[in-house]
């Protein structure tokens, strides 16, 4: 069996990826472990092609083409040439994408096209109430249209894209991301006393905001605490940072508090367990989410998550149990979360216990990994009765 995923986002060392990337690195490398052959293709974060062949995946980053209103076009028309090439050299069995990734793709005959419900346009821009971008939206209908069968992360994010995208009745397999727990595991004699870690693209939509807001209710509470940001930049349509805009708008009214908030930045894929260690609590309060990875991550790490109430966190956490779950529009809610955990230490680490117990229960990368080889099987079974 030959898989195929079409994503710009796999992890390059020195460059920033979204949980997209990490998902396929930790998917493609299991694969590869049971006797899959697994390709990679994608424009690459810098101005040339490079092919590798990564813990034995083959990754082929595309030269990008930056021609103002056309370089979706000259984009599509090198990948596709590439899977072409990649499916003459070694034929493919299914290409996967995430949800937009299908738009332009010439389909091949022998070729099942599989789309993963990681959360599309359509998906948050009900989340965030906004408007639908006319050319995503474009591309979201046409990618839809093109694929042979679906893979949702969670029943939230299914149930959500189906108001505005049709599915229509093509097969359909729950199978939430994977979390490699020997990776992600825990690391006791690193933690900090009081220490709140927040890990994430640096927007809006993952509730950066409210939680900065949250942190002056908790320094009331315990003033030693501090709050580490770890993520990459996210840009307003202007150019404009978002993580600038926290500094010079939301920072400011914390006054001396806000010394205790350091913006780490972007941290490579194998620093992340690190970052997790260090904290005393996780706090993840997404307005909206489609599975997340980081709150199973840290939750593998026997860490104590604070995550949020909305979409799938109680499919992810029972609150009190597992974690704890939170209202991300509601900065004092985040904060009565925060102070529990710092005044409820045996507690916490019960929970945090457990929640590694629940992730490797939900999340096994053992377990994922044959429940995606089963649903790849399954499709080109129809394809070949076909």
């Amino acid at each position: 069996m030959h898989i195929c995923f079409l994503t710009n986002e796999y992890p390059k060392e020195g460059f920033p990826h979204g949980g997209i990337g990490s998902f396929v690195k930790t998917l493609a490398i299991a694969l590869v472990k049971k006797g899959i052959k697994v390709s990679v293709v994608g424009t690459n974060y810098t101005l040339k092609t490079e092919t590798q062949n990564i813990d034995g995946v083959d990754v082929y980053r595309l030269k990008p083409n930056k021609t103002k209103g056309l370089s979706w076009y000259f984009n599509s028309k090198a990948i596709n040439s590439k899977l072409r090439e990649i499916h003459t050299e070694s034929p493919i069995q299914v290409v996967e994408s995430s949800e937009l990734g299908l738009a332009f793709i010439y389909k091949i005959k022998s070729v099942k096209y599989i789309i993963r419900l990681h959360g599309g346009h359509h998906f948050f821009a009900e989340s965030e109430n906004r408007g639908i971008n006319k050319w995503k939206g474009f591309q979201e209908k046409k990618s839809f249209k093109k694929c042979d069968a679906f893979i949702t992360v969670s029943k939230y994010v299914k149930l959500h894209t189906e108001k505005y995208l049709s599915l229509d009745n093509k097969p359909v397999g729950y199978i939430s991301n994977p979390i490699n727990t020997d990776f992600f595991k825990p690391i006791q004699e690193n933690k900090v006393e009081n220490k709140i870690v927040f890990a994430g693209t640096v927007c809006e939509k993952k509730g950066i905001r409210q939680l900065i807001q949250a942190f002056p209710f908790v320094k009331n509470e315990f003033p030693n605490a501090i709050l580490e940001i770890y993520g990459r930049e996210w840009f307003f349509s202007d150019g404009s940072s978002y993580m600038q805009m926290l500094k010079d708008k939301e920072l400011p009214q914390l006054g001396a508090i806000k010394k205790d908030i350091h913006f780490k930045g972007a941290v490579s894929y194998l620093d992340i367990p690190i970052a997790y260690s260090q904290a005393e609590v996780c706090v993840f309060p997404s307005h909206m989410e489609t599975q997340g990875l980081v709150a199973p991550e840290a939750m593998a790490m026997e860490k104590t998550v604070v995550f949020t109430k909305l979409g799938p966190g109680p499919e992810a956490i029972t609150d009190y149990q597992t974690g704890l779950l939170c209202d991300p529009h509601n900065p004092e809610n985040i904060a009565e979360k925060i102070i529990w955990v710092f005044s409820n230490k045996k507690e916490s680490e019960t929970i945090g216990k457990k929640a590694r117990e629940f992730v490797l229960q939900k999340y096994s990368l053992k377990s994922i990994v044959l429940q995606n080889i089963d649903f790849y099987k399954r499709i080109i079974l129809n394809n070949s009765r076909n």
